[in-house]
């Protein structure tokens, strides 16, 4: 390899600049174009020509020999030097070698490869996350947020059906306690007829006249209607025991009365007792039935007896209500 080629394929922008008619533009083309392999390889550059490549070939040469010269020159004058220690006179510098054209696009084309693979990775990350959000989202609203909203709408509602049913069930109980007072003061109220009955008794033993007589039978008689007020409270309690009960003491006094009642009183206490039957018939199985005959029973006690044959009147009807049937066994007329 010649000493101008190895100059070509070597020198700096500003080192070709210096050759008449190399341009900083035409240096360039010739850095890009090389290496060369032989000087007329240089011709392919554009901008070069046959004349232009001998004139800087020439220049450089005479440029050279007169580099020799000056070495040469310097080399007399100097003192001997060791054989161990002795450089040679004229080294040529030590150039990089640059990648060629091909190798540079090349490498312009990995990193082209690796921008537009990152590029793809990018947009790949961000399409992922979009279509997380784009189907991720419905999916949690439909699994999470809606039934977290719907338990909520549920458990709001059960809340104010509690609280309805916490007021229905304070007004109940302000109502018991209503009735088990109305209970007490009946009660109290019966036990006081009771004593007064007593009394009446024992003065009854000693003084029989038709004044006391009168009285007593009186107390019986409101005795029985504080007796069937009473179990209609029972009833209202679903108290079926106790209210039969009461039916039964009712029923009893009534009884009582009407063995020494006059004739005119007969039918009213036929017509409260019936029903008091039909009462003690249908408790516990059909309470229903049985509270409306002891409201009929305490209807016609309220209307009380009469007082005289004159002021007997027609006995009410009230809707029949129908009763429990019995089994009958035919049996054969003689």
């Amino acid at each position: 390899m010649s000493d101008f080629l190895n100059f070509l394929n070597t020198a700096e922008l500003e080192a070709l600049t210096k050759f008449p008619g190399i341009t900083r533009l035409l240096a360039g083309n010739i850095i890009a174009a090389r290496p060369f392999d032989v000087v007329d390889d240089c011709l392919k550059v554009r901008g070069m020509g046959k004349n232009l490549l001998a004139r800087m070939q020439s220049t450089f040469e005479s440029e050279d020999l007169n580099t020799e010269k000056a070495m040469v020159t310097v080399e007399e004058n100097a003192q001997p030097a060791s054989i161990e220690k002795s450089q040679p006179a004229h080294e040529e510098p030590k150039t990089e070698e640059k990648p060629s054209f091909l190798e540079r696009l090349g490498m312009a084309f990995v990193n082209f490869m690796r921008a537009l693979l990152r590029l793809i990775l990018t947009l790949a990350f961000i399409i992922s996350i979009g279509a997380l959000i784009y189907y991720g989202l419905p999916y949690l609203n439909e699994k999470l947020i809606v039934p977290v909203e719907k338990n909520t709408a549920s458990i709001r509602n059960l809340e104010a059906q509690v609280a309805d049913l916490q007021s229905q069930l304070n007004a109940v109980n302000s109502h018991i306690d209503a009735v088990e007072k109305t209970i007490e003061t009946q009660t109290a109220s019966i036990a006081k007829l009771e004593e007064i009955q007593s009394a009446l008794e024992k003065e009854f033993t000693t003084q029989n006249n038709s004044v006391m007589i009168a009285l007593k039978r009186e107390i019986m008689f409101t005795r029985a209607i504080e007796m069937l007020s009473r179990s209609r409270l029972f009833l209202s309690q679903s108290n079926f025991g106790l209210a039969k009960q009461d039916v039964q003491s009712a029923r009893d006094i009534l009884a009582e009365l009407k063995i020494d009642a006059p004739v005119y009183q007969q039918p009213a206490l036929d017509s409260i007792l019936t029903r008091l039957d039909f009462a003690l018939g249908n408790l516990p199985t059909f309470p229903v039935i049985a509270a409306d005959d002891v409201d009929i029973a305490w209807q016609l006690m309220m209307m009380g007896l009469p007082e005289s044959a004159a002021d007997v009147i027609p006995t009410p009807t009230f809707t029949s209500t129908p009763t429990p049937l019995l089994e009958v066994t035919p049996t054969s007329t003689p």
